[in-house]
């Protein structure tokens, strides 16, 4: 299984011949992928979904399976959505999805909450969305939210030791400077390390292969 971080939040995942895409927002630019599985959105804020980013990956395939909590599905009911929450688990061939959480990390207590869901992808990589839900399984591969106006850098260090996982890699950065997004790496690291896992600092653009390394 491939994972290709672009920018931003989104991420694509290729296993067994088909691709799977997680939450392709305003701040990435467009791509296309080859035989689309899936789409997952874990919530509603546009740096995570777009219609544009949605009609564009769906043209020619319809039928592509849309997954996100029933906030998204409120909020762009333009399109044919599968509602899920946590505790669900679904099956989008070749791809597994169990989904945690239900709500976003807290911005200001002033700004609503709105639902947000994490996804485990074939028990192997997770993504907790704008949240720090830690699932109720070992994580190999979490995807790391690195900044946000939700979360200060110190937040982010003690998911990493609730997590613990084998291996990380930085997620949500475009809020970041370089000087900024380095500093934010250094801390996962850290913390990754600690506990005897493997950090990568993926680029946008940037494959690792969760059988082995960064491509």
């Amino acid at each position: 299984m491939k994972v290709t971080k672009r920018e931003h939040a989104c991420l694509v995942i290729e296993h067994a011949g088909a691709s799977l895409v997680i939450d392709p927002g305003s701040f990435t630019a467009p791509f296309a992928v080859d035989a689309l599985a899936a789409i997952v959105i874990t919530h509603e804020h546009a740096d995570h979904v777009t219609p544009e980013h949605l009609e564009r990956l769906l043209a020619g395939r319809p039928e592509t399976p849309l997954f996100a909590p029933r906030g998204v599905a409120d909020a762009h009911p333009g399109f044919s959505w599968h509602v899920v929450d946590g505790g669900d688990v679904v099956d989008a061939a070749p791809f597994e999805l169990a989904f945690f959480g239900g709500r976003h990390a807290l911005i200001h207590r002033s700004i609503p909450l709105v639902d947000n869901v994490g996804v485990m992808v074939n028990e192997t990589l997770y993504y907790p969305g704008d949240s720090f839900t830690v699932p109720d399984r070992p994580v190999d591969t979490l995807a790391v939210p690195s900044s946000a106006p939700w979360l200060k850098i110190g937040e982010v260090m003690d998911y990493l030791d609730s997590v613990r996982p084998r291996r990380s890699f930085p997620t949500h950065e475009r809020v970041n400077s370089e000087a900024g997004q380095a500093m934010a790496n250094a801390r996962i690291r850290h913390v990754t390390e600690l506990h005897g896992g493997v950090f990568t600092a993926l680029e946008p653009g940037d494959t690792i292969d969760l059988d082995g390394g960064a491509a």
